[in-house]
């Protein structure tokens, strides 16, 4: 059974664990690097997890952490941010699990649509977004930490 718990500053731990994991298990689909945030004292990750507004979740199966995502609000939208499942919980439904409970939280702030960036190239999570409405816009991405690539931007109305 899939479990999603928000969390907030005080689950720092739990969420620094699985961020870790997921910059040095998928280094190529995050703007962030793992050596941004190795060595972040405890205050940078409970500031993360406290953002104004900010919704953060961690997926769990069985009682084992298997994934996470975050949301934040930007005026009429929301931003789909940080999201990952660790490898023991991929073809287990856990994406589509915290794809679900970031779309109820945005849909519960007001949000008439949902954003988020993919990395080109990151096929299994691209069409993740597909499946669940998103589609691919032209507006252009952040830059890549390679300094030549930029993220794919999505878009989904609520």
């Amino acid at each position: 059974m899939i479990d999603i718990q928000s969390i907030g500053p005080d689950d720092w731990k739990a969420w620094r664990e699985l961020r870790l994991a997921a910059l040095q298990e998928a280094a190529f689909a995050f703007g962030s690097q793992y050596a941004d945030w190795v060595d972040a004292p405890e205050e940078r990750w409970r500031e993360r997890l406290g953002a104004p507004g900010a919704y953060q979740v961690i997926a769990s199966i069985d009682d084992t952490p298997a994934g996470l995502a975050g949301g934040f609000p930007d005026e009429d939208h929301a931003e789909l941010v940080s999201m990952w499942v660790a490898p023991e919980g991929r073809g287990k439904g856990v994406g589509n699990a915290l794809m679900q409970a970031i779309e109820d939280w945005a849909r519960s702030i007001g949000a008439t649509a949902l954003k988020l960036s993919v990395v080109p190239g990151n096929d299994p999570a691209h069409n993740l977004y597909l499946r669940h409405g998103y589609v691919d816009t032209d507006e252009l991405g952040d830059l890549m930490a390679d300094g030549v690539r930029r993220e794919l931007v999505m878009h989904k109305p609520l």
